[in-house]
């Protein structure tokens, strides 16, 4: 006798699957043996009519096996492992009620075997006789289809919920998916409390698409006692940490690249950090590296191959970090050596597109890996750069993001094993792709005074800033002598890489070439007001939000608070914690000397894709600057 757990089924729309794997009980302990079946009338059984998919990657988190010609598969059991299936292009695997795609069967006799905050793994019980997966024919009539990638949501509290809700959520809604097409959240999905996981879910379900999760930094749990153990409440409550599923010509890996806590080996590869306890690192883990080499030589050359993790292969904001980019990349890169590949991460809450050939000082340093031989994008935040900034038309915080991108998500659009990438800035017109502005001299001495304030200790220095928003005055109001002295135009293209280009069109004919202000040569980050977006650094460096009071009795909602319910203020509006102090998507061009006047410049700016985006900015310059503010004087 033996037991069938049914996978679970009931009435869904026709893009909607909603089953999962089923489970025979009782089984010998050593292997676990099964079928993947097309689920004809998708009630999430094999019945009698119902054939085998032949061909499906079948893996224990180490080894992996094919499916016979039947659609039977056996593979060893391992102490600890998540079976799981790689989704074959042409097919679907079944979701949960939150878009959650079911293709696990996560195995860890004794559980966690300690208490954790967030519950941990209870006891799975010995391995299975048999695990079944279901499959579908996926409605897909191409292999065109478009994806999302959120980064970061990194939400801490229901409240940070509500602005993902009404921030990047409804921005994706807004400009929609297609019923084929999917969306991947790329780490720090929450804000190290697990339990916002369940609505979090909920709330970008809506999307309408199955949900791929990575596991990020904050997603784990901090009272693991080993890295096998940290990702089991995030396994309990979404699935596995690491796994793989193909859709049209195009893998798509997820990889777990967060050690925590780390330790001995991670210190004898020179991370000094990890000698304090409660750190991580960038790395992945070599049975990790083992599945990968072979799911590789398991697929097809000519697809391509999307390597999804958190933390970035290599940043250029964290270039010198060794803790923030991934360990040993150079065996990664071998890997898939001569591949059609990209990377996609987050983690560092900025939007950097990598193209191939790009070098940064520290990547050697940190990863083994030189000039990068594919492209490597980190994807931005859906939570800006963590919910701070003033609020926005939509009552979200601006929260623009380390280099002063917007919050928002990348949409890449695949054809065959190509792709398009476009970042879409959340509450934007999707047709915006940058910001521009005008460094100025006034806009220099406005940043260089808060920056020294900054730098000076908090319990010495005077509690207000020496300029706030309101002293920084009309940036596009200039007289002859500031253009004597110098004014860049500059334009923060959000996704820029090396192969953008942008020029700025005067009114009399005049073109001029904006140069990238980072070249990806080896060079470190330049910093400091003269290579800074003003339009960005200008909202980050003064902060009303921090000034927030009532006398509603309610004590937290004084100020505000963000991160692990820290508090903030109430006090004088104060410059933000993030500030876009560098960028590796900023050009600028020095302006000539205008003539008197007002002056409407077009800033075109054209991807490698050859796709061009316009703005416009009116300048004036005037003999001497007028009066800001209502003059008094005329009515005393």
């Amino acid at each position: 006798m033996f037991t069938i757990i049914a996978g679970f089924f009931q009435l869904a729309s026709a893009q909607h699957y909603i089953a999962s794997p089923s489970i025979v009980t009782t089984g010998s302990g050593d292997t676990i043996s099964g079928y993947v079946f097309e689920d004809s009338n998708r009630n999430g059984l094999m019945d009698e009519n119902e054939s085998g998919v032949p061909d499906v990657l079948v893996s224990n988190g180490r080894d992996w096996v094919r499916t016979d010609e039947n659609g039977f598969y056996s593979i060893d059991v391992r102490e600890d492992m998540d079976l799981t299936i790689v989704q074959p292009s042409g097919w679907r695997v079944p979701v949960n009620e939150s878009m959650v795609p079911q293709f696990f069967y996560i195995h860890k006799p004794g559980g966690t075997g300690y208490e954790m905050r967030f519950g941990g793994l209870e006891d799975t019980g010995p391995a299975p006789g048999a695990v079944h997966f279901p499959l579908i024919r996926d409605g897909a009539s191409s292999n065109a289809f478009s994806c999302a990638f959120i980064a970061d949501p990194q939400t801490y509290s229901n409240q940070q919920i509500g602005w993902l809700r009404d921030g990047v959520i409804a921005t994706l809604n807004r400009n929609g998916l297609g019923s084929d097409g999917c969306m991947v959240l790329l780490g720090d999905v929450v804000g190290d409390d697990l339990d916002l996981l369940d609505r979090l879910l909920e709330v970008t379900a809506t999307a309408g698409v199955p949900q791929w999760l990575v596991i990020g930094n904050h997603d784990i749990d901090f009272d693991a006692k080993s890295n096998a153990d940290k990702a089991d409440s995030w396994r309990r409550i979404f699935g596995p940490s690491y796994y793989a599923f193909e859709k049209g010509n195009v893998l798509f890996v997820v990889l777990d690249n967060v050690i925590y806590p780390c330790g001995e080996e991670d210190i004898a590869l020179g991370r000094t950090h990890c000698e304090q306890d409660g750190r991580y690192n960038g790395r992945v883990t070599e049975t990790q590296l083992q599945w990968l080499e072979t799911l590789i030589r398991e697929t097809p050359e000519d697809r391509l191959i999307v390597l999804n993790h958190h933390i970035p292969f290599v940043s250029f904001v964290d270039h010198r970090s060794l803790q923030h980019q991934t360990d040993q990349l150079y065996r990664i890169h071998d890997m898939v050596e001569g591949r059609p590949v990209l990377s996609l991460s987050g983690h560092t809450h900025t939007t950097e597109n990598h193209a191939p050939g790009q070098l940064f000082e520290g990547w050697t340093e940190a990863t083994g890996a030189g000039p990068l031989p594919f492209r490597h994008i980190i994807a931005g935040a859906g939570s800006g750069a963590w919910y701070q900034g003033d609020y926005n038309h939509d009552g979200v915080p601006m929260s623009l993001q380390r280099m002063g991108a917007p919050m928002g998500y990348f949409l890449i659009d695949f054809a065959g094993n190509e792709y398009v990438e476009t970042y879409v800035g959340a509450g934007l017109d999707p047709r915006r792709t940058k910001w521009v502005s005008l460094n100025t001299p006034h806009y220099r001495v406005w940043y260089n005074a808060i920056r020294e304030w900054l730098n000076e200790p908090p319990a010495e220095r005077d509690p207000v800033p020496p300029y706030s928003i309101q002293d920084l005055g009309d940036l596009r109001l200039l007289e002859p002598a500031d253009l004597e002295e110098g004014v860049w135009l500059t334009a923060n293209v959000w996704g820029g890489s090396a192969e953008t280009s942008v020029e700025a069109h005067l009114p009399d004919g005049t073109v001029l070439q904006l140069e990238r202000t980072q070249q990806g040569e080896g060079e470190g980050a330049k910093m400091g007001a003269e290579w800074a977006d003003p339009f960005a650094t200008s909202r980050q460096l003064s902060v009303a939000r921090y000034s927030y009071q009532s006398r509603s009795g309610d004590e937290r909602a004084q100020g505000h608070e963000l991160f692990r319910g820290s508090s903030l203020g109430p006090a004088p509006p104060q410059p933000q914690s993030s500030v876009a102090d560098r960028n590796m998507h900023l050009w600028r061009t020095e302006l000539p000397q205008l003539p008197l006047g007002v002056h409407t410049l077009r800033v075109v700016s054209t991807d490698r894709h050859g796709r061009q985006s316009t703005e416009r900015i009116t300048i004036e310059v005037r003999e001497e600057r007028p009066p800001l503010y209502w003059r008094n004087e005329l009515w005393d």
